[in-house]
């Protein structure tokens, strides 16, 4: 018991995070008709700010099915590779259920408790985290398509771009460290802003392709060296 308050103490500032963060994902939800019930539905289901955005965003432009199941590998596929390395601190004997558990909540925030836990990963621990943090970010979502909703429309219009304020101080600290990253970002808004002048692709598409051509060139022009090299 004293593992999972502990993880629930842990998580109270990123619940908050994770409010404040959804309910500017509720207003982009609202603007693409998405109810305050499916919005809660939504977020208590799929843990991923970008991923929820991208589907909110494809699902505002009526995209195919193709393109939502593209976008959504594309916008997530990170969680693979966290996978992978959250596999080296689980218990060998943890059963399947705890796993499946784990695995259906493993969030960037959700992640950095768990690698930075001593030994391998408590789930009583995690599941105080997930108990506090998660419903915050359902709730800030249902919440922020109520409010889109109802305030007035230039006022929902700012609120909007609260979302792109976190992805900038997510990438803002990277390029800080790294020119290759700050070349990347620079050349990810010159190509999004001529694709979406110049071209007549959704925005669903030229996230798609941006993202693999970006990050193909990024690999291209800084692979990362073997550690055993």
């Amino acid at each position: 018991m004293n593992r999972f308050k502990t993880g629930l103490k842990h998580a109270i500032p990123i619940g908050l995070g994770y409010f404040a963060v959804a309910f500017s994902l509720g207003i982009i939800a609202s603007n693409a008709g998405i109810m305050a019930f499916q919005g809660f539905l939504t977020s208590l289901l799929v843990n991923a700010s970008a991923g929820e955005n991208a589907a909110f965003i494809a699902i505002k432009e009526n995209a195919s099915y193709l393109q939502m199941i593209m976008i959504m590998l594309v916008s997530n596929i990170r969680y693979v590779l966290m996978s992978f390395a959250l596999s080296q601190k689980i218990d060998p004997k943890m059963s399947i259920i705890h796993r499946l558990i784990l695995g259906f909540f493993l969030t960037d925030e959700y992640f950095a408790l768990e690698i930075a836990q001593d030994g391998y990963v408590d789930p009583v621990y995690m599941y105080g985290a997930i108990s506090f943090a998660s419903p915050c970010w359902a709730i800030g979502t249902a919440l922020g398509i109520i409010m889109g909703n109802v305030l007035p429309l230039n006022i929902v219009s700012a609120l909007s771009v609260a979302l792109y304020g976190m992805f900038m101080a997510i990438f803002v600290p990277a390029c800080k460290k790294d020119r290759i990253i700050t070349l990347l970002v620079l050349l990810s808004f010159v190509c999004s802003y001529l694709f979406s002048r110049f071209t007549s692709l959704s925005e669903s598409y030229i996230t798609i392709l941006l993202t693999i051509a970006i990050a193909s060139f990024g690999a291209l022009i800084a692979p990362r060296e073997d550690e055993d090299a």
